[in-house]
């Protein structure tokens, strides 16, 4: 069973994840994390934090030895690079409190209002620290952990940015993206937008000067695809068991989003059922299959052998050089709302971040579904179910 929690807040001296549930045996280095990270940090769009201070690299502090997991938790720290700066506001100490710091204009859009009068709070800050999307930096480095494990398993997990703002990659032709072609995944990777056509990024890195020449925000839609999964990851026995409805929880849980999707998911309402669903087909070599991937690989909450597709609307960012209106919490006056460092888009890094949470997922169902305290163990169990699947 995995199990994973973080903590630490946006300008604090680190952020900490603790990973239970890794087997034994699963070769693991600091650079396997940190290039996830860089990844996440990349795009056209971010602010000068993720561009220029927080070059962000791990501390492995437990759970592997020797280049190997030990089964033991895994701690990881992400060291605040720009912590020194923050000593005073973040500071722990009572001597160390000043109203001075306080923040009081809540940003339409984020968590600031609501948090301070559910949790009490005089300052913003107590809330805005950690409901940064900066502690999905901790996320992704249980993703990357987690996309090691399942990469020794055969499935891979991809992500490429549709659209940013109005500018979508099918409004300039495109039908059909063969993102199992190794040139597909290059091309998003080597893209300043992770975005898979060329024509179509121009045009949205336009848009985001545009956006950024008026102090405005920019949102879009990402998509994450994971390859090669096995039959049988979920049930539908129970509504808290069913596969689509923990991707959901876990997409949908990346600071920003507000829409999620499977497969064809909202276009699907929109056709008959003759033009929907996947047709079943049988051959020697392949088993089942489909020609078709409508269903975005699960039905009824269970895989269905087809790789999984996950669509995700992120809203634009909340915080605004030319802020929207807000009300002073403390003296009750119309105002301004604060002004907070923030990106541009973050679209890009976003679905790194899905990438991380849909590995988080899948490694979870496989470790329920075939357990294994070693890497070994694992590969066994998980061999001989995919044969089953094979001779049934």
């Amino acid at each position: 069973m995995l199990r994973f929690t973080t903590a630490g807040e946006s300008h604090g001296p680190a952020l900490i994840a603790v990973i239970e549930g890794i087997p034994a045996g699963l070769p693991l280095a600091e650079d396997d994390i940190n290039r996830e990270l860089l990844r996440r940090q990349k795009g056209y769009g971010r602010g000068e934090r993720m561009q220029r201070i927080e070059r962000d690299s791990v501390k492995i502090l437990s759970g592997v030895r020797w280049g190997e997991t030990t089964s033991s938790p895994i701690t990881i720290m992400i060291e605040n690079k720009d912590w020194a700066n923050w000593v005073k506001i973040m500071s722990i100490y009572e001597a160390d409190k000043d109203e001075e710091f306080y923040l009081l204009k809540p940003r339409p859009g984020h968590g600031d209002l609501a948090g301070v009068i559910k949790y009490n709070r005089r300052d913003i800050r107590d809330i805005l620290e950690r409901a940064s999307a900066r502690e999905t930096a901790a996320r992704v480095a249980v993703g990357a952990v987690c996309k090691k494990m399942l990469s020794a398993l055969g499935i891979r997990i991809i992500s490429y940015v549709e659209s940013i703002g109005d500018k979508s990659i099918f409004g300039l032709g495109v039908k059909e993206l063969n993102y199992r072609d190794e040139k597909f995944y290059e091309e998003v990777e080597n893209s300043l937008l992770r975005c898979p056509c060329k024509e179509a990024e121009q045009e949205m890195i336009n848009l985001i000067d545009e956006a950024r020449n008026s102090g405005d925000t920019l949102g879009g839609v990402f998509c994450v695809i994971a390859c090669n999964v096995p039959i049988g990851l979920g049930s539908h026995t129970q509504w808290d068991l069913r596969l689509d409805g923990k991707i959901a929880q876990a997409i949908i849980s990346i600071p920003g989003i507000k829409g999620v999707e499977i497969g064809g998911g909202f276009s699907l309402a929109y056709k008959r059922g003759s033009a929907v669903h996947d047709e079943i087909f049988y051959s020697r070599e392949r088993g089942f299959y489909r020609k078709t991937n409508n269903a975005g690989g699960i039905e009824a909450g269970i895989s269905n052998g087809e790789d999984i597709v996950v669509r995700a609307a992120m809203k634009p960012i909340s915080s605004l050089k030319q802020p929207l209106s807000s009300v002073n919490i403390k003296t009750k006056e119309t105002t301004k709302a604060e002004i907070i460092r923030s990106d541009v888009c973050a679209v890009p890094a976003a679905s790194v971040i899905g990438e991380a949470m849909l590995a988080i997922v899948l490694t979870s169902e496989i470790l329920y579904k075939f357990g294994g305290d070693s890497m070994e163990e694992l590969k066994r169990n998980y061999k001989s179910y995919v044969e089953q699947i094979k001779n049934f």
